[in-house]
C-alpha cells in the first residue's frame, strides 16, 4: 500500500512519478500515459485506492516531460450527480503545465453509452519538475494603492516596442516599455485577469469567436500556453521584474465554476473526478447543479476537497512565482454554504490560518447572481471588495442625474455607509469607474447604449443599463465641440477616482482613452476590439493620469483608508461657504468641494467637483499668509471650468 502523498497530481521521485488523485465516488482510477509525440496512450495504469479515498501510483522509468492524464470509473448517473466514464481522459486538477490550449469538441460532452474516448480531443498534462520556492516576501502593496488590471493577451498584442513572438504573453509584461508605463501612472499592483487554462463556451465556435478574458477554467494551476509558453518559470521571472519595480503582481482567479458548464456540457475533469463533491446542486436534487455562477455550475466551496485543491493553486503561485495576491472572481461563492452566505465560512477560517496565504493581498469581487448573491461590504477583515456602488455613484453624478452630489462625497470618503459599520474605521473599497467588464472608460462619454452586435448575439448579452452619455453623437465623432466635451469628461471622471479615499483601480488603457467600439461585453473579441491600441493612445490623457498619480502619491491624505470624518474634511460650496441640508438635497447641485486637512500640517489640499457647463469661481477659505495653488493643470486656481476637477494645495505666500 502506497503512502499518502505529499501533493496531488504528478510528483517527480528518484526512480519515477508518483501519481495521486482524490475521489471519493469512483470505484476505479487509472493513469494513461502517452507518446511523448502524439497523442497515441502507450501504457494505463491502475490507481490502488488508499486511505482517505486517495488514489495513486508509483510509476518507475518515467521523468519531467511525461504526458498524462486520469480517467476513472464508478456510476454513470447523471441525475444523480455522478458522471463517471473510463473513456474520458481527465485534466489531473493539480496539473502544473498541459501542452496545448483546451479547444472545445461537442464530443467531450458525449455520453459513456456512445463510447468515444476523448483522449485525442484533450490537452495532456506534463510532469514538471517544480523550481526551488521563492523566498517568502510581504506584498508591497497597501490598501489606497493604485491596482491596474490587466488583460495579459491584449494588453501587449499590439506594442511596438514589445517583440512580435513575445506579443500577448507575461513575459510581455516585464518589457522596459511595459515596466515604464507602470511606473509612469504610479501603479502599485497589475492584478492580472485569468492566466490559468481555459476552454472556449460551446457556442463561440460556430460564431466564428473565442475567449479572450479567460473566465472559463479547466484546471487551476496550469498555465495557458498562449499567455505562458515558459510555464511557471515565465510567470516568475515577470513577477521577480515587476517587484524590482516596485510593482506587486495579483492574480484574478476563477474559484466559483469549471468550464464543464451545464449538464450538456463537456466532462473534462472535476465533473469526471467526482461531480458530487466539487459541484453545488440544487438541495435534494443531487443531478441539478446550482448556477449561481451564471456559467452552468457552481464549485462547492463549502466540500473540504474543494477547498483542498483551491488553496493548493493559491500556495503553488505563492510558493513558486511569488504571487503578492488574488482577487477572487464571484467571491460569495467562496462563502456560500447550504444556508447561504456566511462571513465566517470554513473557507474564510482557513485561508485565515494558512502559513502561506494569510498574508497575500485579498480582493473580492463581492456578487454573484445566486441567492443572497450580493454582499459588498460583508466580507471577512483582510478583504478589500470590488465597489460597484462607487462606479454607479460616480457615473450618475458626471451623466447629470439629480440628487446625486451627497452619494459622489460619501464614496470620495470612502464609503463609510459601506464598510464603516461594526466599529470599523478603514474603508475596504476597491474604486473603480470602469472594469474588464462593460465599458470602458473613454466609452462612457461616447455610447449611451452597447454595441455588441459583433459577439453574435443580436445585441443581446452585456449589460443594458450602463449610466453612460455620449455627449451628443453617438459613437466616434469628428466634431470639435464634442471630442472636446469628451476630453473633459475623461478627464473629470479620472480625477474623480484619483482623489477617492482607500484602493483605487484602473483597467489597462483606459489611462490613454482606448476604445471597445460601444462592446461593454468585450470576452469573446481576441481581435483588436479589445487589443489596446498602443498607437493610438491619447497621450494628453495619459500624461494627464500621470499627473494624477503624481499628486496622490506626494498627498497620502488623498489615498488614506481611513474613512473620513468630520475633523478630517470640510463639504464646501465653490464659494466657501459650508455645506448645508438644502445643498445636499437639492436636485440641481451640480458642485462641491471636497477640503482636506492634511495630518500634522496647517496647510490643506481642496479638491473641487464641478459637472455644470458654465465655469465657477473659487473663493476658498485661506489661512493667514497662505494662498491656494492649482496642482493639476496650469492656470488660475480660483476658476474651475465647465465639467471638470480641479486639485488645489494651501501654500505659503
Amino acid at each position: 500500500m502506497a503512502t499518502p502523498p505529499d501533493r496531488f497530481g504528478a510528483t517527480i521521485t528518484p526512480d519515477g512519478v508518483h501519481f495521486a488523485l482524490w475521489s471519493e465516488c469512483a470505484t476505479a482510477a487509472w493513469v494513461s500515459i502517452f507518446d511523448a509525440e502524439s497523442d497515441v496512450e502507450i501504457d494505463r495504469i491502475a490507481l490502488e485506492r488508499g486511505p482517505a479515498d486517495i488514489f495513486q501510483a508509483r510509476v518507475p522509468g518515467l521523468g519531467a516531460g511525461t504526458r498524462y492524464g486520469f480517467r476513472t470509473d464508478g456510476p454513470y448517473d447523471p441525475a444523480q450527480g455522478h458522471w463517471f466514464d473510463p473513456a474520458k481522459l481527465l485534466a489531473d486538477p493539480h496539473a502544473v503545465a498541459i501542452d496545448r490550449p483546451y479547444v472545445h469538441d461537442p464530443r467531450l460532452a458525449a455520453r459513456r453509452d456512445e463510447g468515444i474516448d476523448s483522449a485525442p480531443l484533450m490537452a495532456k498534462a506534463i510532469v514538471t519538475a517544480l523550481p526551488d520556492p521563492v523566498v517568502h516576501r510581504a506584498p508591497t502593496f497597501v490598501p489606497g494603492g493604485l491596482v491596474y488590471e490587466v488583460n495579459v493577451r491584449g494588453f501587449t498584442m499590439l506594442h511596438p516596442d514589445v517583440p512580435e513572438k513575445q506579443r500577448g504573453t507575461i513575459a510581455a509584461l516585464a518589457h522596459p516599455a511595459i515596466i515604464a508605463h507602470l511606473k509612469k501612472l504610479g501603479v502599485s499592483a497589475v492584478e492580472l485577469m485569468p492566466i490559468t487554462a481555459w476552454i472556449d463556451e460551446r457556442h463561440l465556435g460556430p460564431l466564428g469567436l473565442s475567449n479572450s478574458w479567460g473566465y472559463n477554467p479547466v484546471g487551476f494551476m496550469a498555465l495557458d500556453p498562449r499567455l505562458a509558453p515558459g510555464g511557471i518559470l515565465e510567470l516568475r521571472k515577470t513577477v521577480e521584474l515587476l517587484h524590482e519595480a516596485g510593482i506587486a503582481v495579483l492574480l484574478d482567479v476563477v474559484f466559483n465554476h469549471s468550464g464543464e458548464s451545464d449538464a450538456q456540457g463537456p466532462t473534462l475533469s472535476l465533473r469526471g473526478i467526482d461531480a458530487r463533491a466539487y459541484f453545488s446542486t440544487i438541495r435534494d436534487e443531487p443531478g441539478t447543479l446550482a448556477n449561481d455562477s451564471g456559467c452552468g455550475n457552481t464549485l462547492n466551496c463549502d466540500h473540504p476537497a474543494t477547498r483542498r485543491l483551491i488553496f493548493d493553486a493559491m500556495r503553488h503561485f505563492v510558493t513558486y512565482a511569488g504571487i503578492d495576491g488574488f482577487r477572487f472572481d464571484l467571491a460569495p461563492i467562496l462563502g456560500r454554504a447550504r444556508d447561504g452566505f456566511e462571513p465566517d465560512a470554513a473557507f474564510f477560517r482557513e485561508l485565515r490560518r494558512d502559513p502561506i496565504l494569510s498574508d497575500r493581498i485579498l480582493i473580492a469581487e463581492p456578487w454573484d447572481i445566486g441567492p443572497g448573491g450580493y454582499q459588498l461590504g460583508n466580507f471577512p477583515d483582510g478583504f478589500l471588495e470590488w465597489n460597484d456602488r462607487y462606479r454607479d455613484d460616480v457615473r450618475r453624478f458626471w451623466r447629470g442625474d439629480p440628487h446625486s452630489v451627497g452619494d459622489l462625497a460619501t464614496r470620495l470618503a470612502g464609503s463609510s455607509d459601506i464598510f464603516g459599520h461594526h466599529g470599523r474605521t478603514h474603508s475596504r473599497s476597491v474604486n473603480f469607474i470602469a472594469a474588464h467588464d462593460g465599458f470602458t472608460l473613454a466609452d462612457l462619454t461616447a455610447y449611451a447604449a452597447k454595441h455588441n452586435e459583433a459577439n453574435g448575439e443580436a445585441n443581446r448579452d452585456g449589460h443594458n443599463d450602463n449610466l453612460s452619455w455620449n455627449c451628443g453623437v453617438e459613437g466616434p465623432s469628428d466634431e470639435p465641440a464634442v471630442v472636446a466635451a469628451r476630453m473633459a469628461d475623461r478627464k473629470a471622471l479620472l480625477a474623480t477616482l484619483f482623489a477617492s479615499r482607500g484602493t483605487i483601480m484602473l483597467t489597462a488603457g483606459d489611462e490613454f482613452g482606448r476604445t471597445q467600439q460601444g462592446n461593454n461585453n468585450a470576452y469573446a473579441q481576441d481581435n483588436p476590439i479589445s487589443w489596446i491600441d498602443w498607437a493610438g493612445r491619447d497621450a494628453v490623457l495619459e500624461d494627464f493620469t500621470a499627473r494624477l498619480a503624481a499628486i496622490r502619491a506626494a498627498h497620502p491624505a488623498l489615498a488614506d483608508p481611513v474613512l473620513l470624518g468630520a475633523a478630517d474634511v470640510d463639504w464646501m460650496t465653490c464659494d466657501g461657504r459650508p455645506f448645508e441640508n438644502e445643498d445636499w438635497h437639492d436636485p440641481k447641485t451640480a458642485s462641491l468641494v471636497m477640503l482636506l486637512h492634511l495630518p500634522e500640517q496647517p496647510r490643506r489640499i481642496a479638491v473641487a467637483f464641478n459637472r455644470s457647463p458654465d465655469g465657477l469661481g473659487l473663493d476658498l477659505p485661506t489661512g493667514t499668509g497662505r494662498h491656494w495653488r492649482r496642482l493639476d493643470e496650469p492656470g488660475n486656481a480660483m476658476t474651475l471650468a465647465p465639467r471638470s476637477v480641479a486639485y488645489l494645495i494651501e501654500d505659503e505666500q
